[in-house]
């Protein structure tokens, strides 16, 4: 066994380490400026690419969710609620009527979920391209790069100890993709908000504060899986002002939910450190995946405590208070209007998503869009594994996975396998094909131009 110590597990001092790295100007400025006392311009703001991104159409095909006989849910949906969600009740979610897969600008091939009669297949969409304009800003921020670079061993250790991804680029990355996720599935609720186009949902949403709720009202597992899975277990009540909250049930639901998680997660750890006699770091690697379902970060927290996001931690430094999420949610917000004033997505002919056929070198790679941290990383090569696949490679920003399938029979098994796990895994989109449109029920959605319906 390994003698190494278990890194410092302080989620308080994590906050204040990216707190740190993103104060002096995270995401960079929203439009371009010219460089004081020269005609040169500084690189291109957040909603000049955000724009020049979003002016080639974007194609999609739309496939209606099966639910089960009797139902608002599907199989995978009842299953997640039963065994993870207890004590919410399935008349307190709703779900996607829908799920559409697109490539991205970035040629990354994606999936998500809409609602009939909602804003439509744009949100996600769009949500999507604001991401990757984000992604790209921190990449090309040469400061923020030389800040992170400079970050000391205790600093590293402290937001690898603390933290699922450990690397600030990656945690900063997940933030912005988990915005994004919260719009696109609050999305699903759009009918029952004053708000009647992408871009004035996206600003309700700001103003409302539903993203500092997700932050704190909601945990990590809860939120990536039911959006993988096209279901949200919240409801709205529109307040006088036009803005909306979660109802008092809701906020009652989500609480119970995070105490269960959290209660689940002690269990672990007593069991594993006390009944077994394992050291924490021998404990968390023995049950990984019981942990990783529940949280290895609530196993952690000491006993009463409650979880905080790091990004929603307030901070004192420059004469005020400053916190992370609400730079990278204005930022988002910011960006993805812009996008949803230019984009154009349309529907096309459905693909053949049969697996028979010989097994090229091209059949070995997939992508699963919404695997969104390292988490998911290992749990999609455990799956994958434990079908003795042997996996070549996990691309977390590619989204792309390389595995030896043994045969389409195989392969078609392997991709059941991950959408029981919560993942909904796509190939490369096959070329378009003349014929009848993908189905999508008409939407309130502007610059969106839907599919005729054929049913």
């Amino acid at each position: 066994m390994s003698s190494d110590p278990m890194p410092p597990y302080d989620r308080r001092a994590a906050s204040r380490i990216l707190a740190d790295l993103a104060r002096p100007g995270l995401l960079g400025p929203t439009t371009s400026a010219t460089t004081a006392g020269s005609s040169a311009r500084a690189r291109p703001g957040l909603l000049d690419t955000a724009r020049a991104t979003a002016a080639a159409p974007i194609t999609y095909t739309a496939t209606a969710m099966r639910t089960e006989p009797n139902s608002h849910l599907t199989l995978s949906q009842r299953l997640y609620l039963e065994r993870y969600m207890r004590p919410c009740r399935p008349d307190q979610v709703t779900g996607a009527t829908h799920r559409i897969t697109w490539t991205d600008s970035d040629g990354i091939p994606n999936t998500g979920h809409v609602r009939a009669g909602g804003l439509g297949p744009i949100v996600p969409i769009a949500m999507r391209e604001t991401v990757l304009a984000l992604w790209h800003s921190l990449a090309e921020d040469t400061a923020l790069q030389d800040r992170i670079a400079a970050l000391g061993a205790g600093d590293r250790a402290v937001l690898a100890g603390t933290t699922t991804d450990g690397d600030p680029n990656d945690i900063f990355r997940v933030g912005i993709e988990a915005t994004g996720r919260a719009l696109a599935q609050h999305a699903l609720l759009s009918g029952s908000t004053p708000y009647r186009s992408p871009a004035e949902f996206a600003c309700g949403m700001r103003d409302s504060g539903i993203f500092a709720a997700v932050a704190t009202r909601w945990y990590w597992e809860l939120q990536a899986s039911s959006y993988r899975r096209g279901m949200i277990p919240v409801a709205f009540a529109v307040q006088p002002d036009g803005t909306v909250r979660y109802t008092t049930e809701t906020i009652a639901t989500l609480r119970a939910m995070k105490d269960a998680t959290i209660a689940d997660a002690h269990a672990v750890m007593r069991r594993a450190t006390t009944a077994e006699g394992l050291p924490v770091a021998a404990a968390i690697e023995k049950y990984h995946d019981e942990l990783d379902l529940i949280s290895r970060q609530y196993a952690m927290l000491a006993p009463g405590s409650r979880p905080a996001c790091l990004a929603a931690m307030p901070h004192q430094g420059d004469g005020g208070h400053y916190t992370l999420l609400p730079v990278v949610v204005d930022r988002f917000v910011a960006v993805f209007a812009a996008i949803t004033g230019t984009l154009t997505v349309a529907g096309s002919p459905g693909g053949d998503d049969s697996d028979g056929g010989a097994l090229t070198a091209d059949d070995h790679v997939f992508y699963v869009p919404d695997m969104n941290c390292k988490h998911c990383v290992r749990t999609i090569g455990g799956v994958l594994e434990s079908m003795r696949i042997t996996v070549g490679e996990i691309d977390l920003i590619g989204k792309r996975v390389v595995a030896e399938f043994r045969s389409p029979r195989n392969r078609h098994r392997a991709f059941e396998a991950l959408r029981d796990s919560g993942y909904n895994p796509t190939v490369l989109p096959p070329a378009p094909r003349r014929g009848t449109a993908a189905t999508l029920p008409p939407t309130a959605a502007v610059h969106t131009r839907l599919p005729e319906t054929t049913r």
